[in-house]
C-alpha cells in the first residue's frame, strides 16, 4: 500500500466553518439540493454546497505539491476522478503544458462551467464505472474529496478502477479522529456516505485492492 501524504490540509483548514448552523438549517432538504449536483450545489447558496465555486488559483499550489511529490515530468499522463470544474488539472496543465491530463465528473453542470481551456478533456462519468482507459494508461490518477460520496459496494469499483488505470495513485477523503471531528464532519458533510476514522480507511484501501497514497482531511 501506498503512504499517508500531506499534500490538501493546508487548503482545507484554510476554510472557517459554522458547523451547528449548517446542521440546523433544514439539513436533510440541504442534502437533497446537494446531492443533485447541480447549479444549486456549485454556485447556489451556501446552504447547499460550495456557495459559488469559481476559479481563483488557490489550486495552484496543490498542482505544485503534486508535481513535486510525483515528479511529474513535462509529458506526463493525468487522471482526475471526480475532477468538478477542473480547477486542479487547469493548473496542473500550467505547470505542465505538454502534459496530457483528462479528468471526468458526476455533475453535467460542473463539467460545463468548467475552465473553457481544458473543457474539451473533461467528460461526465461516475467514479464507479469502467473507465474508458486502458490498464496503467496514466502516470497519476488522483481524486480529491470525490471517493467518500460512494456507498462501500461502488467505493471498491472506483478503488479498483483507479487502481487499474494509473501506476501511481493518490487520493484524498474526509475522515475523523475524535468524536467531536465526527460530530462536526455529520454536522458539515452534504453528499458524504462514508463516514470512516483512518483506520477503517486503510483497512478498506487493502480489502479493495488499492495501493496509492492517501490524504485524509478532518473538520477539527
Amino acid at each position: 500500500m501506498g503512504s499517508l501524504k500531506n499534500i490538501i490540509s493546508t487548503l482545507h483548514n484554510s476554510t472557517s466553518r459554522d458547523y451547528l448552523a449548517r446542521m440546523l438549517d433544514a439539513k436533510v432538504e440541504c442534502v437533497q439540493v446537494a446531492r443533485r449536483y447541480d447549479s444549486d450545489y456549485w454556485d447556489g447558496d451556501r446552504r447547499y454546497g460550495y456557495g459559488g465555486y469559481r476559479y481563483d488559483g488557490r489550486w495552484k499550489s496543490v498542482a505544485e505539491r503534486l508535481v513535486d511529490t510525483y515528479r511529474l515530468s513535462p509529458d506526463a499522463t493525468i487522471l482526475d476522478v471526480g475532477c468538478g470544474k477542473g480547477f486542479l488539472l487547469y493548473e496542473l496543465q500550467q505547470l505542465l503544458p505538454t502534459a496530457r491530463i483528462s479528468g471526468f465528473d458526476i455533475s453535467a453542470y460542473a463539467i460545463a462551467n468548467s475552465k473553457e481551456e481544458i473543457r474539451d478533456q473533461l467528460f461526465i462519468q461516475r467514479a464507479q464505472d469502467p473507465y474508458p482507459f486502458a490498464d496503467q494508461e496514466f502516470d497519476l490518477v488522483i481524486s480529491m474529496t470525490t471517493l467518500h460520496n460512494l456507498h462501500l459496494p461502488d467505493l471498491k469499483l472506483a478503488l479498483q478502477e483507479m487502481e487499474r488505470v494509473g501506476r501511481e495513485k493518490y487520493l484524498v477523503v474526509e475522515g475523523y479522529r475524535t468524536e467531536q471531528e465526527l460530530f462536526n464532519l455529520q454536522c458539515w458533510a452534504l453528499t458524504c456516505a462514508a463516514f470512516l476514522s483512518p483506520e477503517e480507511w486503510i483497512w478498506l484501501f487493502g480489502e479493495f485492492g488499492y495501493s496509492g497514497d492517501y490524504e485524509f482531511i478532518y473538520f477539527q
